[in-house]
């Protein structure tokens, strides 16, 4: 298949291109930006006069809920809505049931993603067997499965020998370990602690379940002299991103990413006992949320990320405290980092990279061959693309997801940026209806 892009705005964060240009696709690979050969007869011809062009994003978690949770989302489902909000590029954390603990499981979910001819799928492997925090789990046999990391998912480690002998494993092979930095005694509450949550009679999570986290995980980092690479998953305090900042001066192998919901969302916007902020890790207050954004700003938070978690009717649809956490957010990741770019006086360019070259930097060799295409555009790099139209704004209309889980905080929010088509190795993964024109050459 012969794809043409004509008329696009091409933006690349990771090389600063940002240029109107055709962009010509063969074989799944990008053969030509600007200055097509005159002999390129395209298949399919994609007019994208108004719209940017832009490397696929990548989304660092999204739960697809297979295998075992198919009643709160199907993998064709979940899929369709990440490429429906122009992810390409997808990490899927070990929690699924039963847990990513086996090659076994690893390799069925990869088959059935690929399958589908969607978004490309990266598997987070359980760091301990079940997630219990007990056995490690077999890391290199999932490795060679396709598991590019291995995490606890909202389970931590109480046993710190474990964390320490977990770290310790993953340096020795070079691996990348996922964690959510939460303590696990202080973090069994349902709203971040504050005024809010002790007037509404919620049980609080304070800030220091994640400093006191942070503090311990950065201790045991120097004592494997620094070679343990961690990646933090979803940062939520203002001091729990000030340790970061000084983990990283510091000259420590950490990244971190944030949710749009923590970007966006503060504790006030609970109201009165909305369920739809039953998150974790919980909305917090104000000068929480201002830090989080400068700090993705700043670089010191490396990407945005969904943090897609569908949750059905029936278990969302209960009081506060016993709703089941987790929102819809693949097709709006998008919109919000556009919507935070301009409330913050940021250009385009820069609500990109925190989707597509900043999440690929975290995500390094453990994509193998795949390094230098994914998140990027690059002649001979594959056509991983994201066509949307940024003047374009639309109303998020929770039942016109295509998630199967309908329940997010930002239902009737206004959104910039309007995805038109997502393109994953060379195939149109993703046509609105409302798209700019096509031409379709038939044989």
């Amino acid at each position: 298949m012969k794809i043409l892009i004509q008329n696009g705005r091409v933006m690349d964060p990771a090389t600063g291109l940002d240029e109107i240009a055709d962009v010509a696709i063969a074989a799944g690979r990008i053969i030509a930006i600007g200055n097509v050969a005159a002999d390129f007869h395209a298949n399919r011809t994609l007019d994208a006069a108004g719209c940017v062009v832009a490397p696929g994003l990548v989304d660092l978690a999204v739960r697809l809920r297979e295998p075992g949770q198919e009643h709160t989302g199907m993998l064709e489902s979940e899929m369709a809505a990440a490429v429906a909000g122009g992810v390409t590029s997808l990490v899927c954390p070990p929690d699924t049931d039963p847990v990513l603990d086996e090659p076994g499981l690893v390799d069925m979910l990869k088959f059935r993603a690929e399958k589908l001819h969607l978004a490309r799928v990266f598997p987070l492997g359980a760091l301990t067997r079940n997630l219990q925090g007990e056995v490690l789990t077999e890391m290199a046999e999932l490795t060679e499965s396709g598991c590019i990391g291995f995490g606890q998912a909202e389970v931590p480690i109480v046993n710190v020998q474990v964390l320490q002998r977990a770290l310790q494993y993953a340096a020795t092979f070079g691996y990348t370990v996922w964690l959510r930095p939460q303590d696990f005694w202080l973090g069994k509450g349902v709203a971040a602690s504050g005024p809010l949550a002790t007037r509404l009679g919620l049980a609080g999570i304070p800030a220091a379940a994640e400093t006191i986290a942070l503090h311990t995980l950065f201790e045991l980092m120097r004592g494997a002299q620094g070679k343990a690479r961690v990646h933090l998953c979803r940062i939520s305090s203002a001091a729990g991103l000030a340790l970061v900042r000084q983990a990283k001066a510091e000259g420590l192998p950490v990244s971190c990413d944030v949710s749009v919901h923590n970007l966006h969302l503060t504790d006030v916007d609970i109201g009165y006992y909305d369920s739809r902020l039953r998150l974790q890790p919980p909305v917090r207050q104000q000068r929480d949320r201002d830090a989080l954004r400068v700090g993705l700003a700043d670089g010191t938070i490396d990407a945005l990320v969904s943090d897609h978690n569908p949750v059905d009717s029936d278990a969302k649809t209960l009081p506060f405290a016993e709703a089941e956490p987790g929102a819809t957010a693949v097709e709006l990741l998008l919109g919000l980092a556009c919507t935070w770019a301009q409330q913050d006086g940021l250009g385009l360019m820069q609500a990109l990279q925190v989707l597509t070259c900043g999440p690929q930097a975290v995500l390094g060799a453990s994509l193998g061959t795949l390094q230098a295409s994914v998140g990027r555009i690059a002649v001979g790099g594959v056509a991983d693309l994201c066509v949307f139209d940024p003047n374009a704004s639309w109303t998020v209309q929770p039942d016109a997801l295509r998630s199967q889980g309908k329940h997010t905080p930002f239902g009737g929010h206004e959104l910039p940026a309007r995805v038109r088509a997502t393109l994953v190795a060379g195939q149109v993964a993703y046509h609105a209806a409302d798209a700019t024109h096509e031409r379709v050459a038939h044989a």
